[in-house]
């Protein structure tokens, strides 16, 4: 068992925390608004002050933050973890930023005696609530190997995928795919509904066929109430879609359905969207239908 510092309490920090916990492992969490550790508490972990309490003495150091910018203002600084984590530490950054700031926290890293992955997630809050994240890695592989134990008490699906930064790029493309499937399913769901078809028998059938998915099985209920509580925030998929569009022009790769979906999720957040569930994308191809939808 580890002792276990963990950074971002958030919509999916928070269960992942508590999983941790479960599984025996010493969890110290802070958050940078207060507030958010009581289910972490209630599970048998404690709240720190600051970061640098946090990751005092912590085997591993967990950061779950919104992106690029926050991982930076946790890793650097007079009170950050890369001043007060102790040396032959491991870093694990789970969220979802640019490859080129994983490459360069774990060098950065390195200097102060830090280990450092990156590894990603998917599975949305569902998939953190039950710890059946897919947790796609980069880093050495001894080092991954080292945090398997770690991972395996949030994710399901644990896998290696390269050197730093590998495993940021894999999420970008998984982001990429999921916004596609979001996209298609929403406009299955308004072509459905104009055609008269009872929207609930038909997304099952698809749901068992060749068109089933993961996005069907977990936004299925979204689509048919028109219910919107974030599992993972359009605004931050808007994020996500700028990282993987920024890398793949970076290597030459074309996305022409992955750059139109990332401009409907773009369309959403610019009209206010930005705070609900991704699936919301619904909303816009109902505006584009003409039938009171997104209102």
């Amino acid at each position: 068992m580890s002792t276990i510092a963990f950074l971002g309490l958030g919509i999916m920090g928070s269960p992942m925390a508590v999983n941790l916990a479960k599984a025996g492992h010493t969890v110290r969490g802070w958050n940078r608004s207060p507030g958010k550790a009581g289910a972490l508490v209630a599970a048998g972990g404690t709240e720190a002050r600051s970061v640098a309490e946090a990751v005092a003495d912590a085997d591993v150091v967990i950061t779950m933050v919104p992106a690029s910018p926050q991982v930076e203002a946790l890793a650097y600084g007079p009170e950050g973890i890369l001043e007060h984590a102790r040396s032959g530490a491991l870093l694990i950054d789970m969220s979802s930023i640019t490859p080129q700031t994983s490459i360069d926290l774990a060098k950065k890293a390195a200097a102060k005696g830090i280990r450092v992955l990156d590894a990603p997630v998917s599975g949305g809050e569902a998939g953190a609530v039950e710890g059946v994240l897919s947790i796609m890695v980069g880093g050495e592989r001894a080092d991954f190997d080292a945090a398997r134990p770690v991972l395996e008490a949030v994710g399901s699906t644990v896998v290696h995928c390269g050197p730093h930064g590998s495993g940021q790029t894999v999420k970008a493309a998984n982001q990429l795919i999921v916004a596609v499937n979001i996209q298609a399913c929403a406009e299955a769901v308004v072509f459905l509904e104009k055609s008269g078809v009872d929207l609930a028998a038909a997304l099952d059938v698809l749901n068992g066929g060749l068109a089933g998915s993961t996005v069907l099985t977990r936004k299925k209920d979204n689509f048919l109430q028109r219910s919107y509580d974030p599992g993972f925030k359009l605004e931050l998929h808007h994020k996500d879609m700028g990282i993987v569009t920024d890398a793949a022009r970076t290597v030459g790769a074309p996305l022409p359905v992955g750059a139109a979906a990332a401009q409907l999720i773009a369309s959403a957040v610019a009209r206010g969207d930005g705070a609900l569930d991704h699936s919301a994308l619904l909303r816009g191809v109902e505006l584009l239908s003409g039938y009171g939808g997104g209102e």
